[in-house]
């Protein structure tokens, strides 16, 4: 089986079926080396150019639902682009990633790839693209809607705990203050510290 066929078959697991073509098309025009890893809890996915590497190594958290490891796949491979294209010199999330980005992900902007309760929040988030779409609430919270039924149906983001009210977070409770941009500053109950927490944060919150 050729790496293309090998990619196919992965992908046709992991993406809406509409996309697989182009997916793969994006690896023949540039070979890369793909896996999909167990969940990390820091980022969705990962490209890191390396000098000494002919073919260069991609990877995606293998838990995303379809829409999001698309996104993270055009995302992960428009860095691989951009530093063929413009050198290793370049930021990784610099204007060369940003326009490389908007080009690949632009032939998938429409519903024939994406449900347009994602596709609008989408399309404005990619007039200018952050490092990770886990930025972007509003990008965030549409694409949520499509995860696996999480086993405890009470997860939900911080963002839509009420100020004042207590939430639970890596078993640890904390009651939530005000929000500032992209984080909110909480007190933990029993230590009286205060955090700064992203609004993305999954939380279970402490009724009444």
């Amino acid at each position: 089986m050729s790496g293309s066929d090998q990619l196919r078959q992965l992908l046709s697991k992991k993406i809406p079926k509409s996309a697989v073509n182009y997916a793969v098309e994006l690896w023949e025009k540039e070979p890369f080396s793909f896996k999909a890893t167990a969940s990390r809890k820091t980022k969705l996915g990962d490209f890191r150019y390396r000098r000494d590497r002919k073919i260069q190594t991609i990877t995606i958290n293998a838990d995303l639902n379809p829409y999001q490891f698309l996104l993270t796949y055009i995302h992960e491979i428009a860095h691989l682009h951009a530093f063929v294209r413009f050198g290793i010199t370049i930021a990784p999330h610099g204007p060369e990633w940003k326009s490389t980005f908007q080009q690949l992900l632009i032939p998938l902007l429409s519903t024939d790839f994406f449900p347009i309760d994602i596709l609008i929040p989408l399309r404005k988030h990619m007039k200018n693209p952050k490092a990770s779409s886990a930025r972007d609430l509003f990008l965030m919270k549409e694409m949520s809607k499509y995860d696996e039924k999480s086993i405890n149906s009470q997860i939900i983001f911080l963002s839509d705990v009420k100020p004042g009210n207590r939430f639970l977070l890596s078993g640890r409770e904390f009651e939530k203050g005000e929000t500032r941009r992209t984080r909110v500053l909480c007190q933990e109950v029993n230590s009286g510290k205060k955090y700064l927490i992203a609004q993305l944060a999954k939380v279970k919150p402490i009724s009444d």
